[in-house]
């Protein structure tokens, strides 16, 4: 099975993305990708919050996701598109939803990002998607062929429970597409992208927002795909467009095998008497 993580410089305007998003879905195809993952927010990423407003419409009005799901069907491959930035059936809020698309243009899942990137970095930079973005509340594994994806985005990869839980519900593969700031891209990317396929015995695939971004924001890149025991399968630099990588499913019950930490969890109380479970 080959999967490509797609890189990418996105703009506030969809209609600057969208033709290069084809582009790059066009060529991974052509190189033999059954899975095509794009980075978060690929569509768009807007200046600022009522920017962000102006273009919000529910997934099943969503002009771009058919154009992206047209194409996919063309192409006749999976396609997961990172995430898109859609209005909430729920709040007034937005919702950020990564979707992954069948070979034949269906919505085959989606998830919404569970976890806010609330932060102020050492330099200053600030974020606070929780005043802008609905969490969303239940995980998603879907099957692509013989294997099973398990769906997150960015900031999750923070919060080790989220992927056990998805191993557990039977993913091989995990998504992370992100969009990770500079400064914490340099210091933890690689760490908690490899920490978390060794701990779940999957596959990782992280396709990553790189670069100067017209709202003042830059991203690390560095897209990544790693295989179960943690070792980087391929890895995209700051101006690669896209990485691939062969992927023997396996490798999954190897790892599992050599190191069964999926089945020896326990339950233990929490110094304030709580039980809880790893």
């Amino acid at each position: 099975m080959q999967i490509a993580c797609i890189q990418m410089t996105s703009a506030p305007d969809p209609a600057d993305n969208l033709p290069v998003i084809e582009a790059r879905l066009r060529k991974a195809a052509a190189a033999g990708a059954s899975l095509i993952a794009l980075p978060e927010t690929c569509v768009f990423m807007e200046r600022g919050r009522k920017a962000m407003q102006a273009r919000l419409t529910p997934q099943r009005d969503n002009p771009h996701l058919k154009q992206i799901a047209a194409l996919t069907a063309e192409l006749g491959v999976h396609v997961l598109i990172g995430s898109m930035v859609l209005a909430s059936d729920e709040t007034d809020k937005a919702v950020n939803r990564s979707i992954l698309l069948a070979p034949e243009g269906h919505v085959a899942a989606h998830y919404d990002k569970i976890h806010m990137f609330d932060v102020t970095l050492a330099s200053g930079e600030t974020h606070a998607e929780s005043a802008s973005y609905q969490p969303g509340e239940k995980l998603a594994v879907a099957a692509i062929g013989d294997a099973k994806l398990g769906l997150s985005i960015c900031y999750d990869v923070r919060f080790s429970t989220l992927y056990r839980r998805l191993a557990e519900a039977g993913a091989d593969i995990i998504a992370v597409p992100s969009a990770f700031t500079r400064p914490t891209g340099k210091a933890h990317w690689h760490i908690l992208l490899r920490a978390r396929a060794i701990e779940t015995g999957c596959f990782i695939i992280a396709p990553a927002q790189v670069g100067a971004h017209e709202n003042g924001r830059e991203t690390y890149g560095h897209s990544l795909i790693v295989d179960p025991w943690g070792q980087v399968l391929a890895e995209a630099g700051d101006n690669d467009d896209m990485i691939i990588a062969d992927i023997d499913l396996a490798l999954v019950e190897k790892a599992r095998a050599q190191i069964p930490a999926l089945t020896h969890g326990r339950s233990f109380t929490t110094p304030e008497g709580e039980a809880a479970h790893d």
